[in-house]
């Protein structure tokens, strides 16, 4: 059964993309820590990261980093945060999380509520930041 991510790839779910390249997928978090929180997949569903070629996972890192300088153009931040847990979808993801102080990268912290407008207005954002 295709996980969810691969739902979302496939255009099956919606969702807020920030980036795509032939093999990578990147949008935002529906359940974001802050605003920009961005979730960063491949488009073959691999469940663990550390499953992946090593090719494909140096290129995996690579789009990642393309896509965390475009939230650190669009979204006010210090850095962007990397964490990879791997245990709520079957779906190696890459999660780029804005910070300004080392909490914000704690996942237990409460989620943001945001309206379509503004999840549509900061994938727009970091879009445009990542197409440049």
């Amino acid at each position: 059964m295709a996980s969810i991510f691969s739902k979302i790839i496939a255009g099956n779910i919606p969702c807020y993309k920030v980036a795509e390249d032939e093999h990578f997928f990147a949008f935002l978090d529906i359940n974001p820590l802050v605003k920009g929180h961005t979730l960063v997949v491949p488009k073959r569903e691999v469940d663990y990261i550390f499953d992946l070629q090593d090719e494909e996972l140096a290129a995996f890192h690579v789009f990642a980093k393309s896509v965390a300088r475009a939230i650190e153009q669009a979204i006010p931040c210090k850095r962007v945060g990397v964490a990879v847990m791997g245990l709520e979808v079957p779906h190696a993801h890459i999660h780029l999380i804005p910070i300004n102080k080392e909490s914000d990268m704690i996942i237990s912290n409460p989620k943001m509520k945001l309206s379509d407008s503004e999840f549509a207005s900061i994938a727009e954002s970091i879009r445009k930041a990542w197409e440049k």
